[in-house]
Order: C-alpha cells, then sequence, then structure tokens
C-alpha cells in the first residue's frame, strides 16, 4: 500500500473535465464459478469496476448463461469471451461503449489445456482502449511463447492504449511475467496499494496475477482490494481460490 493511502482512497470513475477517462479494471480468476458465486459477486460489486478481466470462466455445459448470470449479479454486461476463448472472459460497465471483440484460440499443445484471449476495443467517452483477458500456461515454454503472443495481439488493436489483465502462473521473476513488465506497465509495481500477493492457497505467497497497461495510461493504484469498503475478507475466501487484483487507470484525451 502506498504510504498515507488508505484503501477508501482508490480513484473512482469518472470523465474529467478535459476528455480524459478514470477506469477501475479488476482481474479476477474465478475457477469456474465452483465456489460461492454470491460472495464472488458481492466482490466484484464492491470494486466498482468498469472493466472485469475473468479466467477460468465457464466453459462447457450452458457456459453462456453462467456467464451472463455472473455479469447481471454484479451489475455488469458481458463484453467477450469464455468457452470460445477457452476460459478467458471480458466484462464490462454500461459505461463503456464496445466498438469490436474478437476471442482467440491459442496453438494447442497436445496433452495440455487449451489456452486464449478474451479481446476488445471499447470507448470511456472518446477515449479508446483496447482490452484483453488471458489464462497463461502451466508449462514455462510454452508460457513465454504465450506472453509473446499477448503482445502481439495487443500490438495489432491500433489503438491509443491498452491494457491486458490475466492470471500469468508465475511471478514477477519468472520469464514471462518480466517480458510483459518489459513491455508494459506492470500496474502493482508502478503505483502499489492494497496487497501483493494473489495466491496464498499452497505454499509461498505469490503474486501470480496482473494487470498491465500500455504506454501512456497513467497507473492510479494497483493491488488486491483485501479491506477495501465492501470487500469482506471472507467473500475473498470464499469466491475463488485467488484473489483479485483492482486498478485505478487514468486514459489521457487524444
Amino acid at each position: 500500500m502506498l504510504p498515507g493511502m488508505e484503501l477508501a482512497e482508490l480513484p473512482n470513475s469518472r470523465t474529467e473535465a478535459d476528455g480524459s477517462a478514470v477506469i477501475r479494471a479488476l482481474s479476477y480468476n474465478v475457477r469456474s464459478l465452483r465456489d460461492d458465486e454470491e460472495a464472488l459477486a458481492r466482490v466484484i460489486r464492491a470494486c466498482a469496476p468498469d472493466l472485469v478481466f475473468v479466467q477460468e470462466a465457464p466453459r462447457f455445459f450452458r457456459w453462456r448463461k453462467h456467464a451472463a448470470r455472473l455479469a447481471a449479479r454484479c451489475d455488469l454486461v458481458v463484453l467477450s469471451g469464455g468457452a470460445t476463448a477457452a476460459g478467458p472472459l471480458l466484462l464490462c460497465s454500461l459505461r463503456a461503449f464496445v466498438e469490436r471483440t474478437e476471442d482467440v484460440l491459442l496453438p494447442l499443445t497436445p496433452g495440455r489445456h487449451r489456452r486464449g484471449f478474451a479481446t476488445a476495443v471499447v470507448r470511456f467517452g472518446g477515449v479508446r482502449v483496447g482490452v484483453l483477458s488471458a489464462h497463461l500456461s502451466l508449462d514455462g515454454p510454452e508460457r513465454l511463447e504465450q506472453s509473446r503472443m499477448l503482445l502481439e495481439r495487443l500490438a495489432g488493436m491500433d489503438v491509443p492504449y491498452v491494457i491486458a489483465a490475466g492470471d500469468i502462473n508465475e511471478g514477477p521473476e519468472g520469464a514471462a511475467f518480466g517480458r510483459l513488465a518489459g513491455s508494459l506497465q506492470d500496474c502493482w509495481a508502478v503505483a502499489p496499494w492494497g496487497s501483493e500477493h494473489t495466491w496464498a492457497r499452497s505454499g509461498q505467497p505469490k503474486r501470480i496475477d496482473g494487470v498491465f497497461a500500455g504506454p501512456g495510461v497513467e497507473v492510479l493504484a494497483c493491488g488486491v482490494p483485501a479491506g477495501l469498503p465492501g470487500v469482506a475478507s471472507a467473500d475473498l475466501l470464499a469466491a475463488t481460490d485467488h484473489l483479485p487484483v483492482l486498478a485505478a487507470l487514468r486514459l489521457p484525451a487524444v
């Protein structure tokens, strides 16, 4: 947490007088909604996000219904992804104007899980931003290659700003995480706020989930929203096996 910053002081979403947009972006691995969905929805609502980058969304029977139900419980709408992106999903508030969406399936390595990206281009006021939700491989070399493909996909969006978020399956010391942080802003490292570790269920607590912002995006604060008003510790434990990452970002007018 930043010195002197209380969790209640996280910037709220707004459009500024100069046309800039301040948004909240939340990354969350929801473990296929196998845990307490009401607790999950309470956490998401308390974070008041404009964008939610979901990993491990339901992928099988009636997956669209499950995604729509989660969005409705959180006062959001489904933007893109789900089974058609092999698990990553994007939700958004009605503040976002959707220009286009695309679900991307990555090359399948035999014997491993299919991976993909949920992507979209949206506008907040007059500011355009490309967004991407990802869940990278458990295998190191494959994960590193997927990080390259993630950056390549963002570069091809033809927008002034980009935001990527997801479950990286390794910490900042890893090669894939390092590649992302070398080209994008690792939002926790730029403006740490809240708590750091997103995986604490076994072994040493780790920061394996993150929000990354492209050049030009001003990172105001980023971290696990433990202690944010409305985010109960019991709900964080009951909702899923990961902890969420919440970022407040400013997108300057262009």
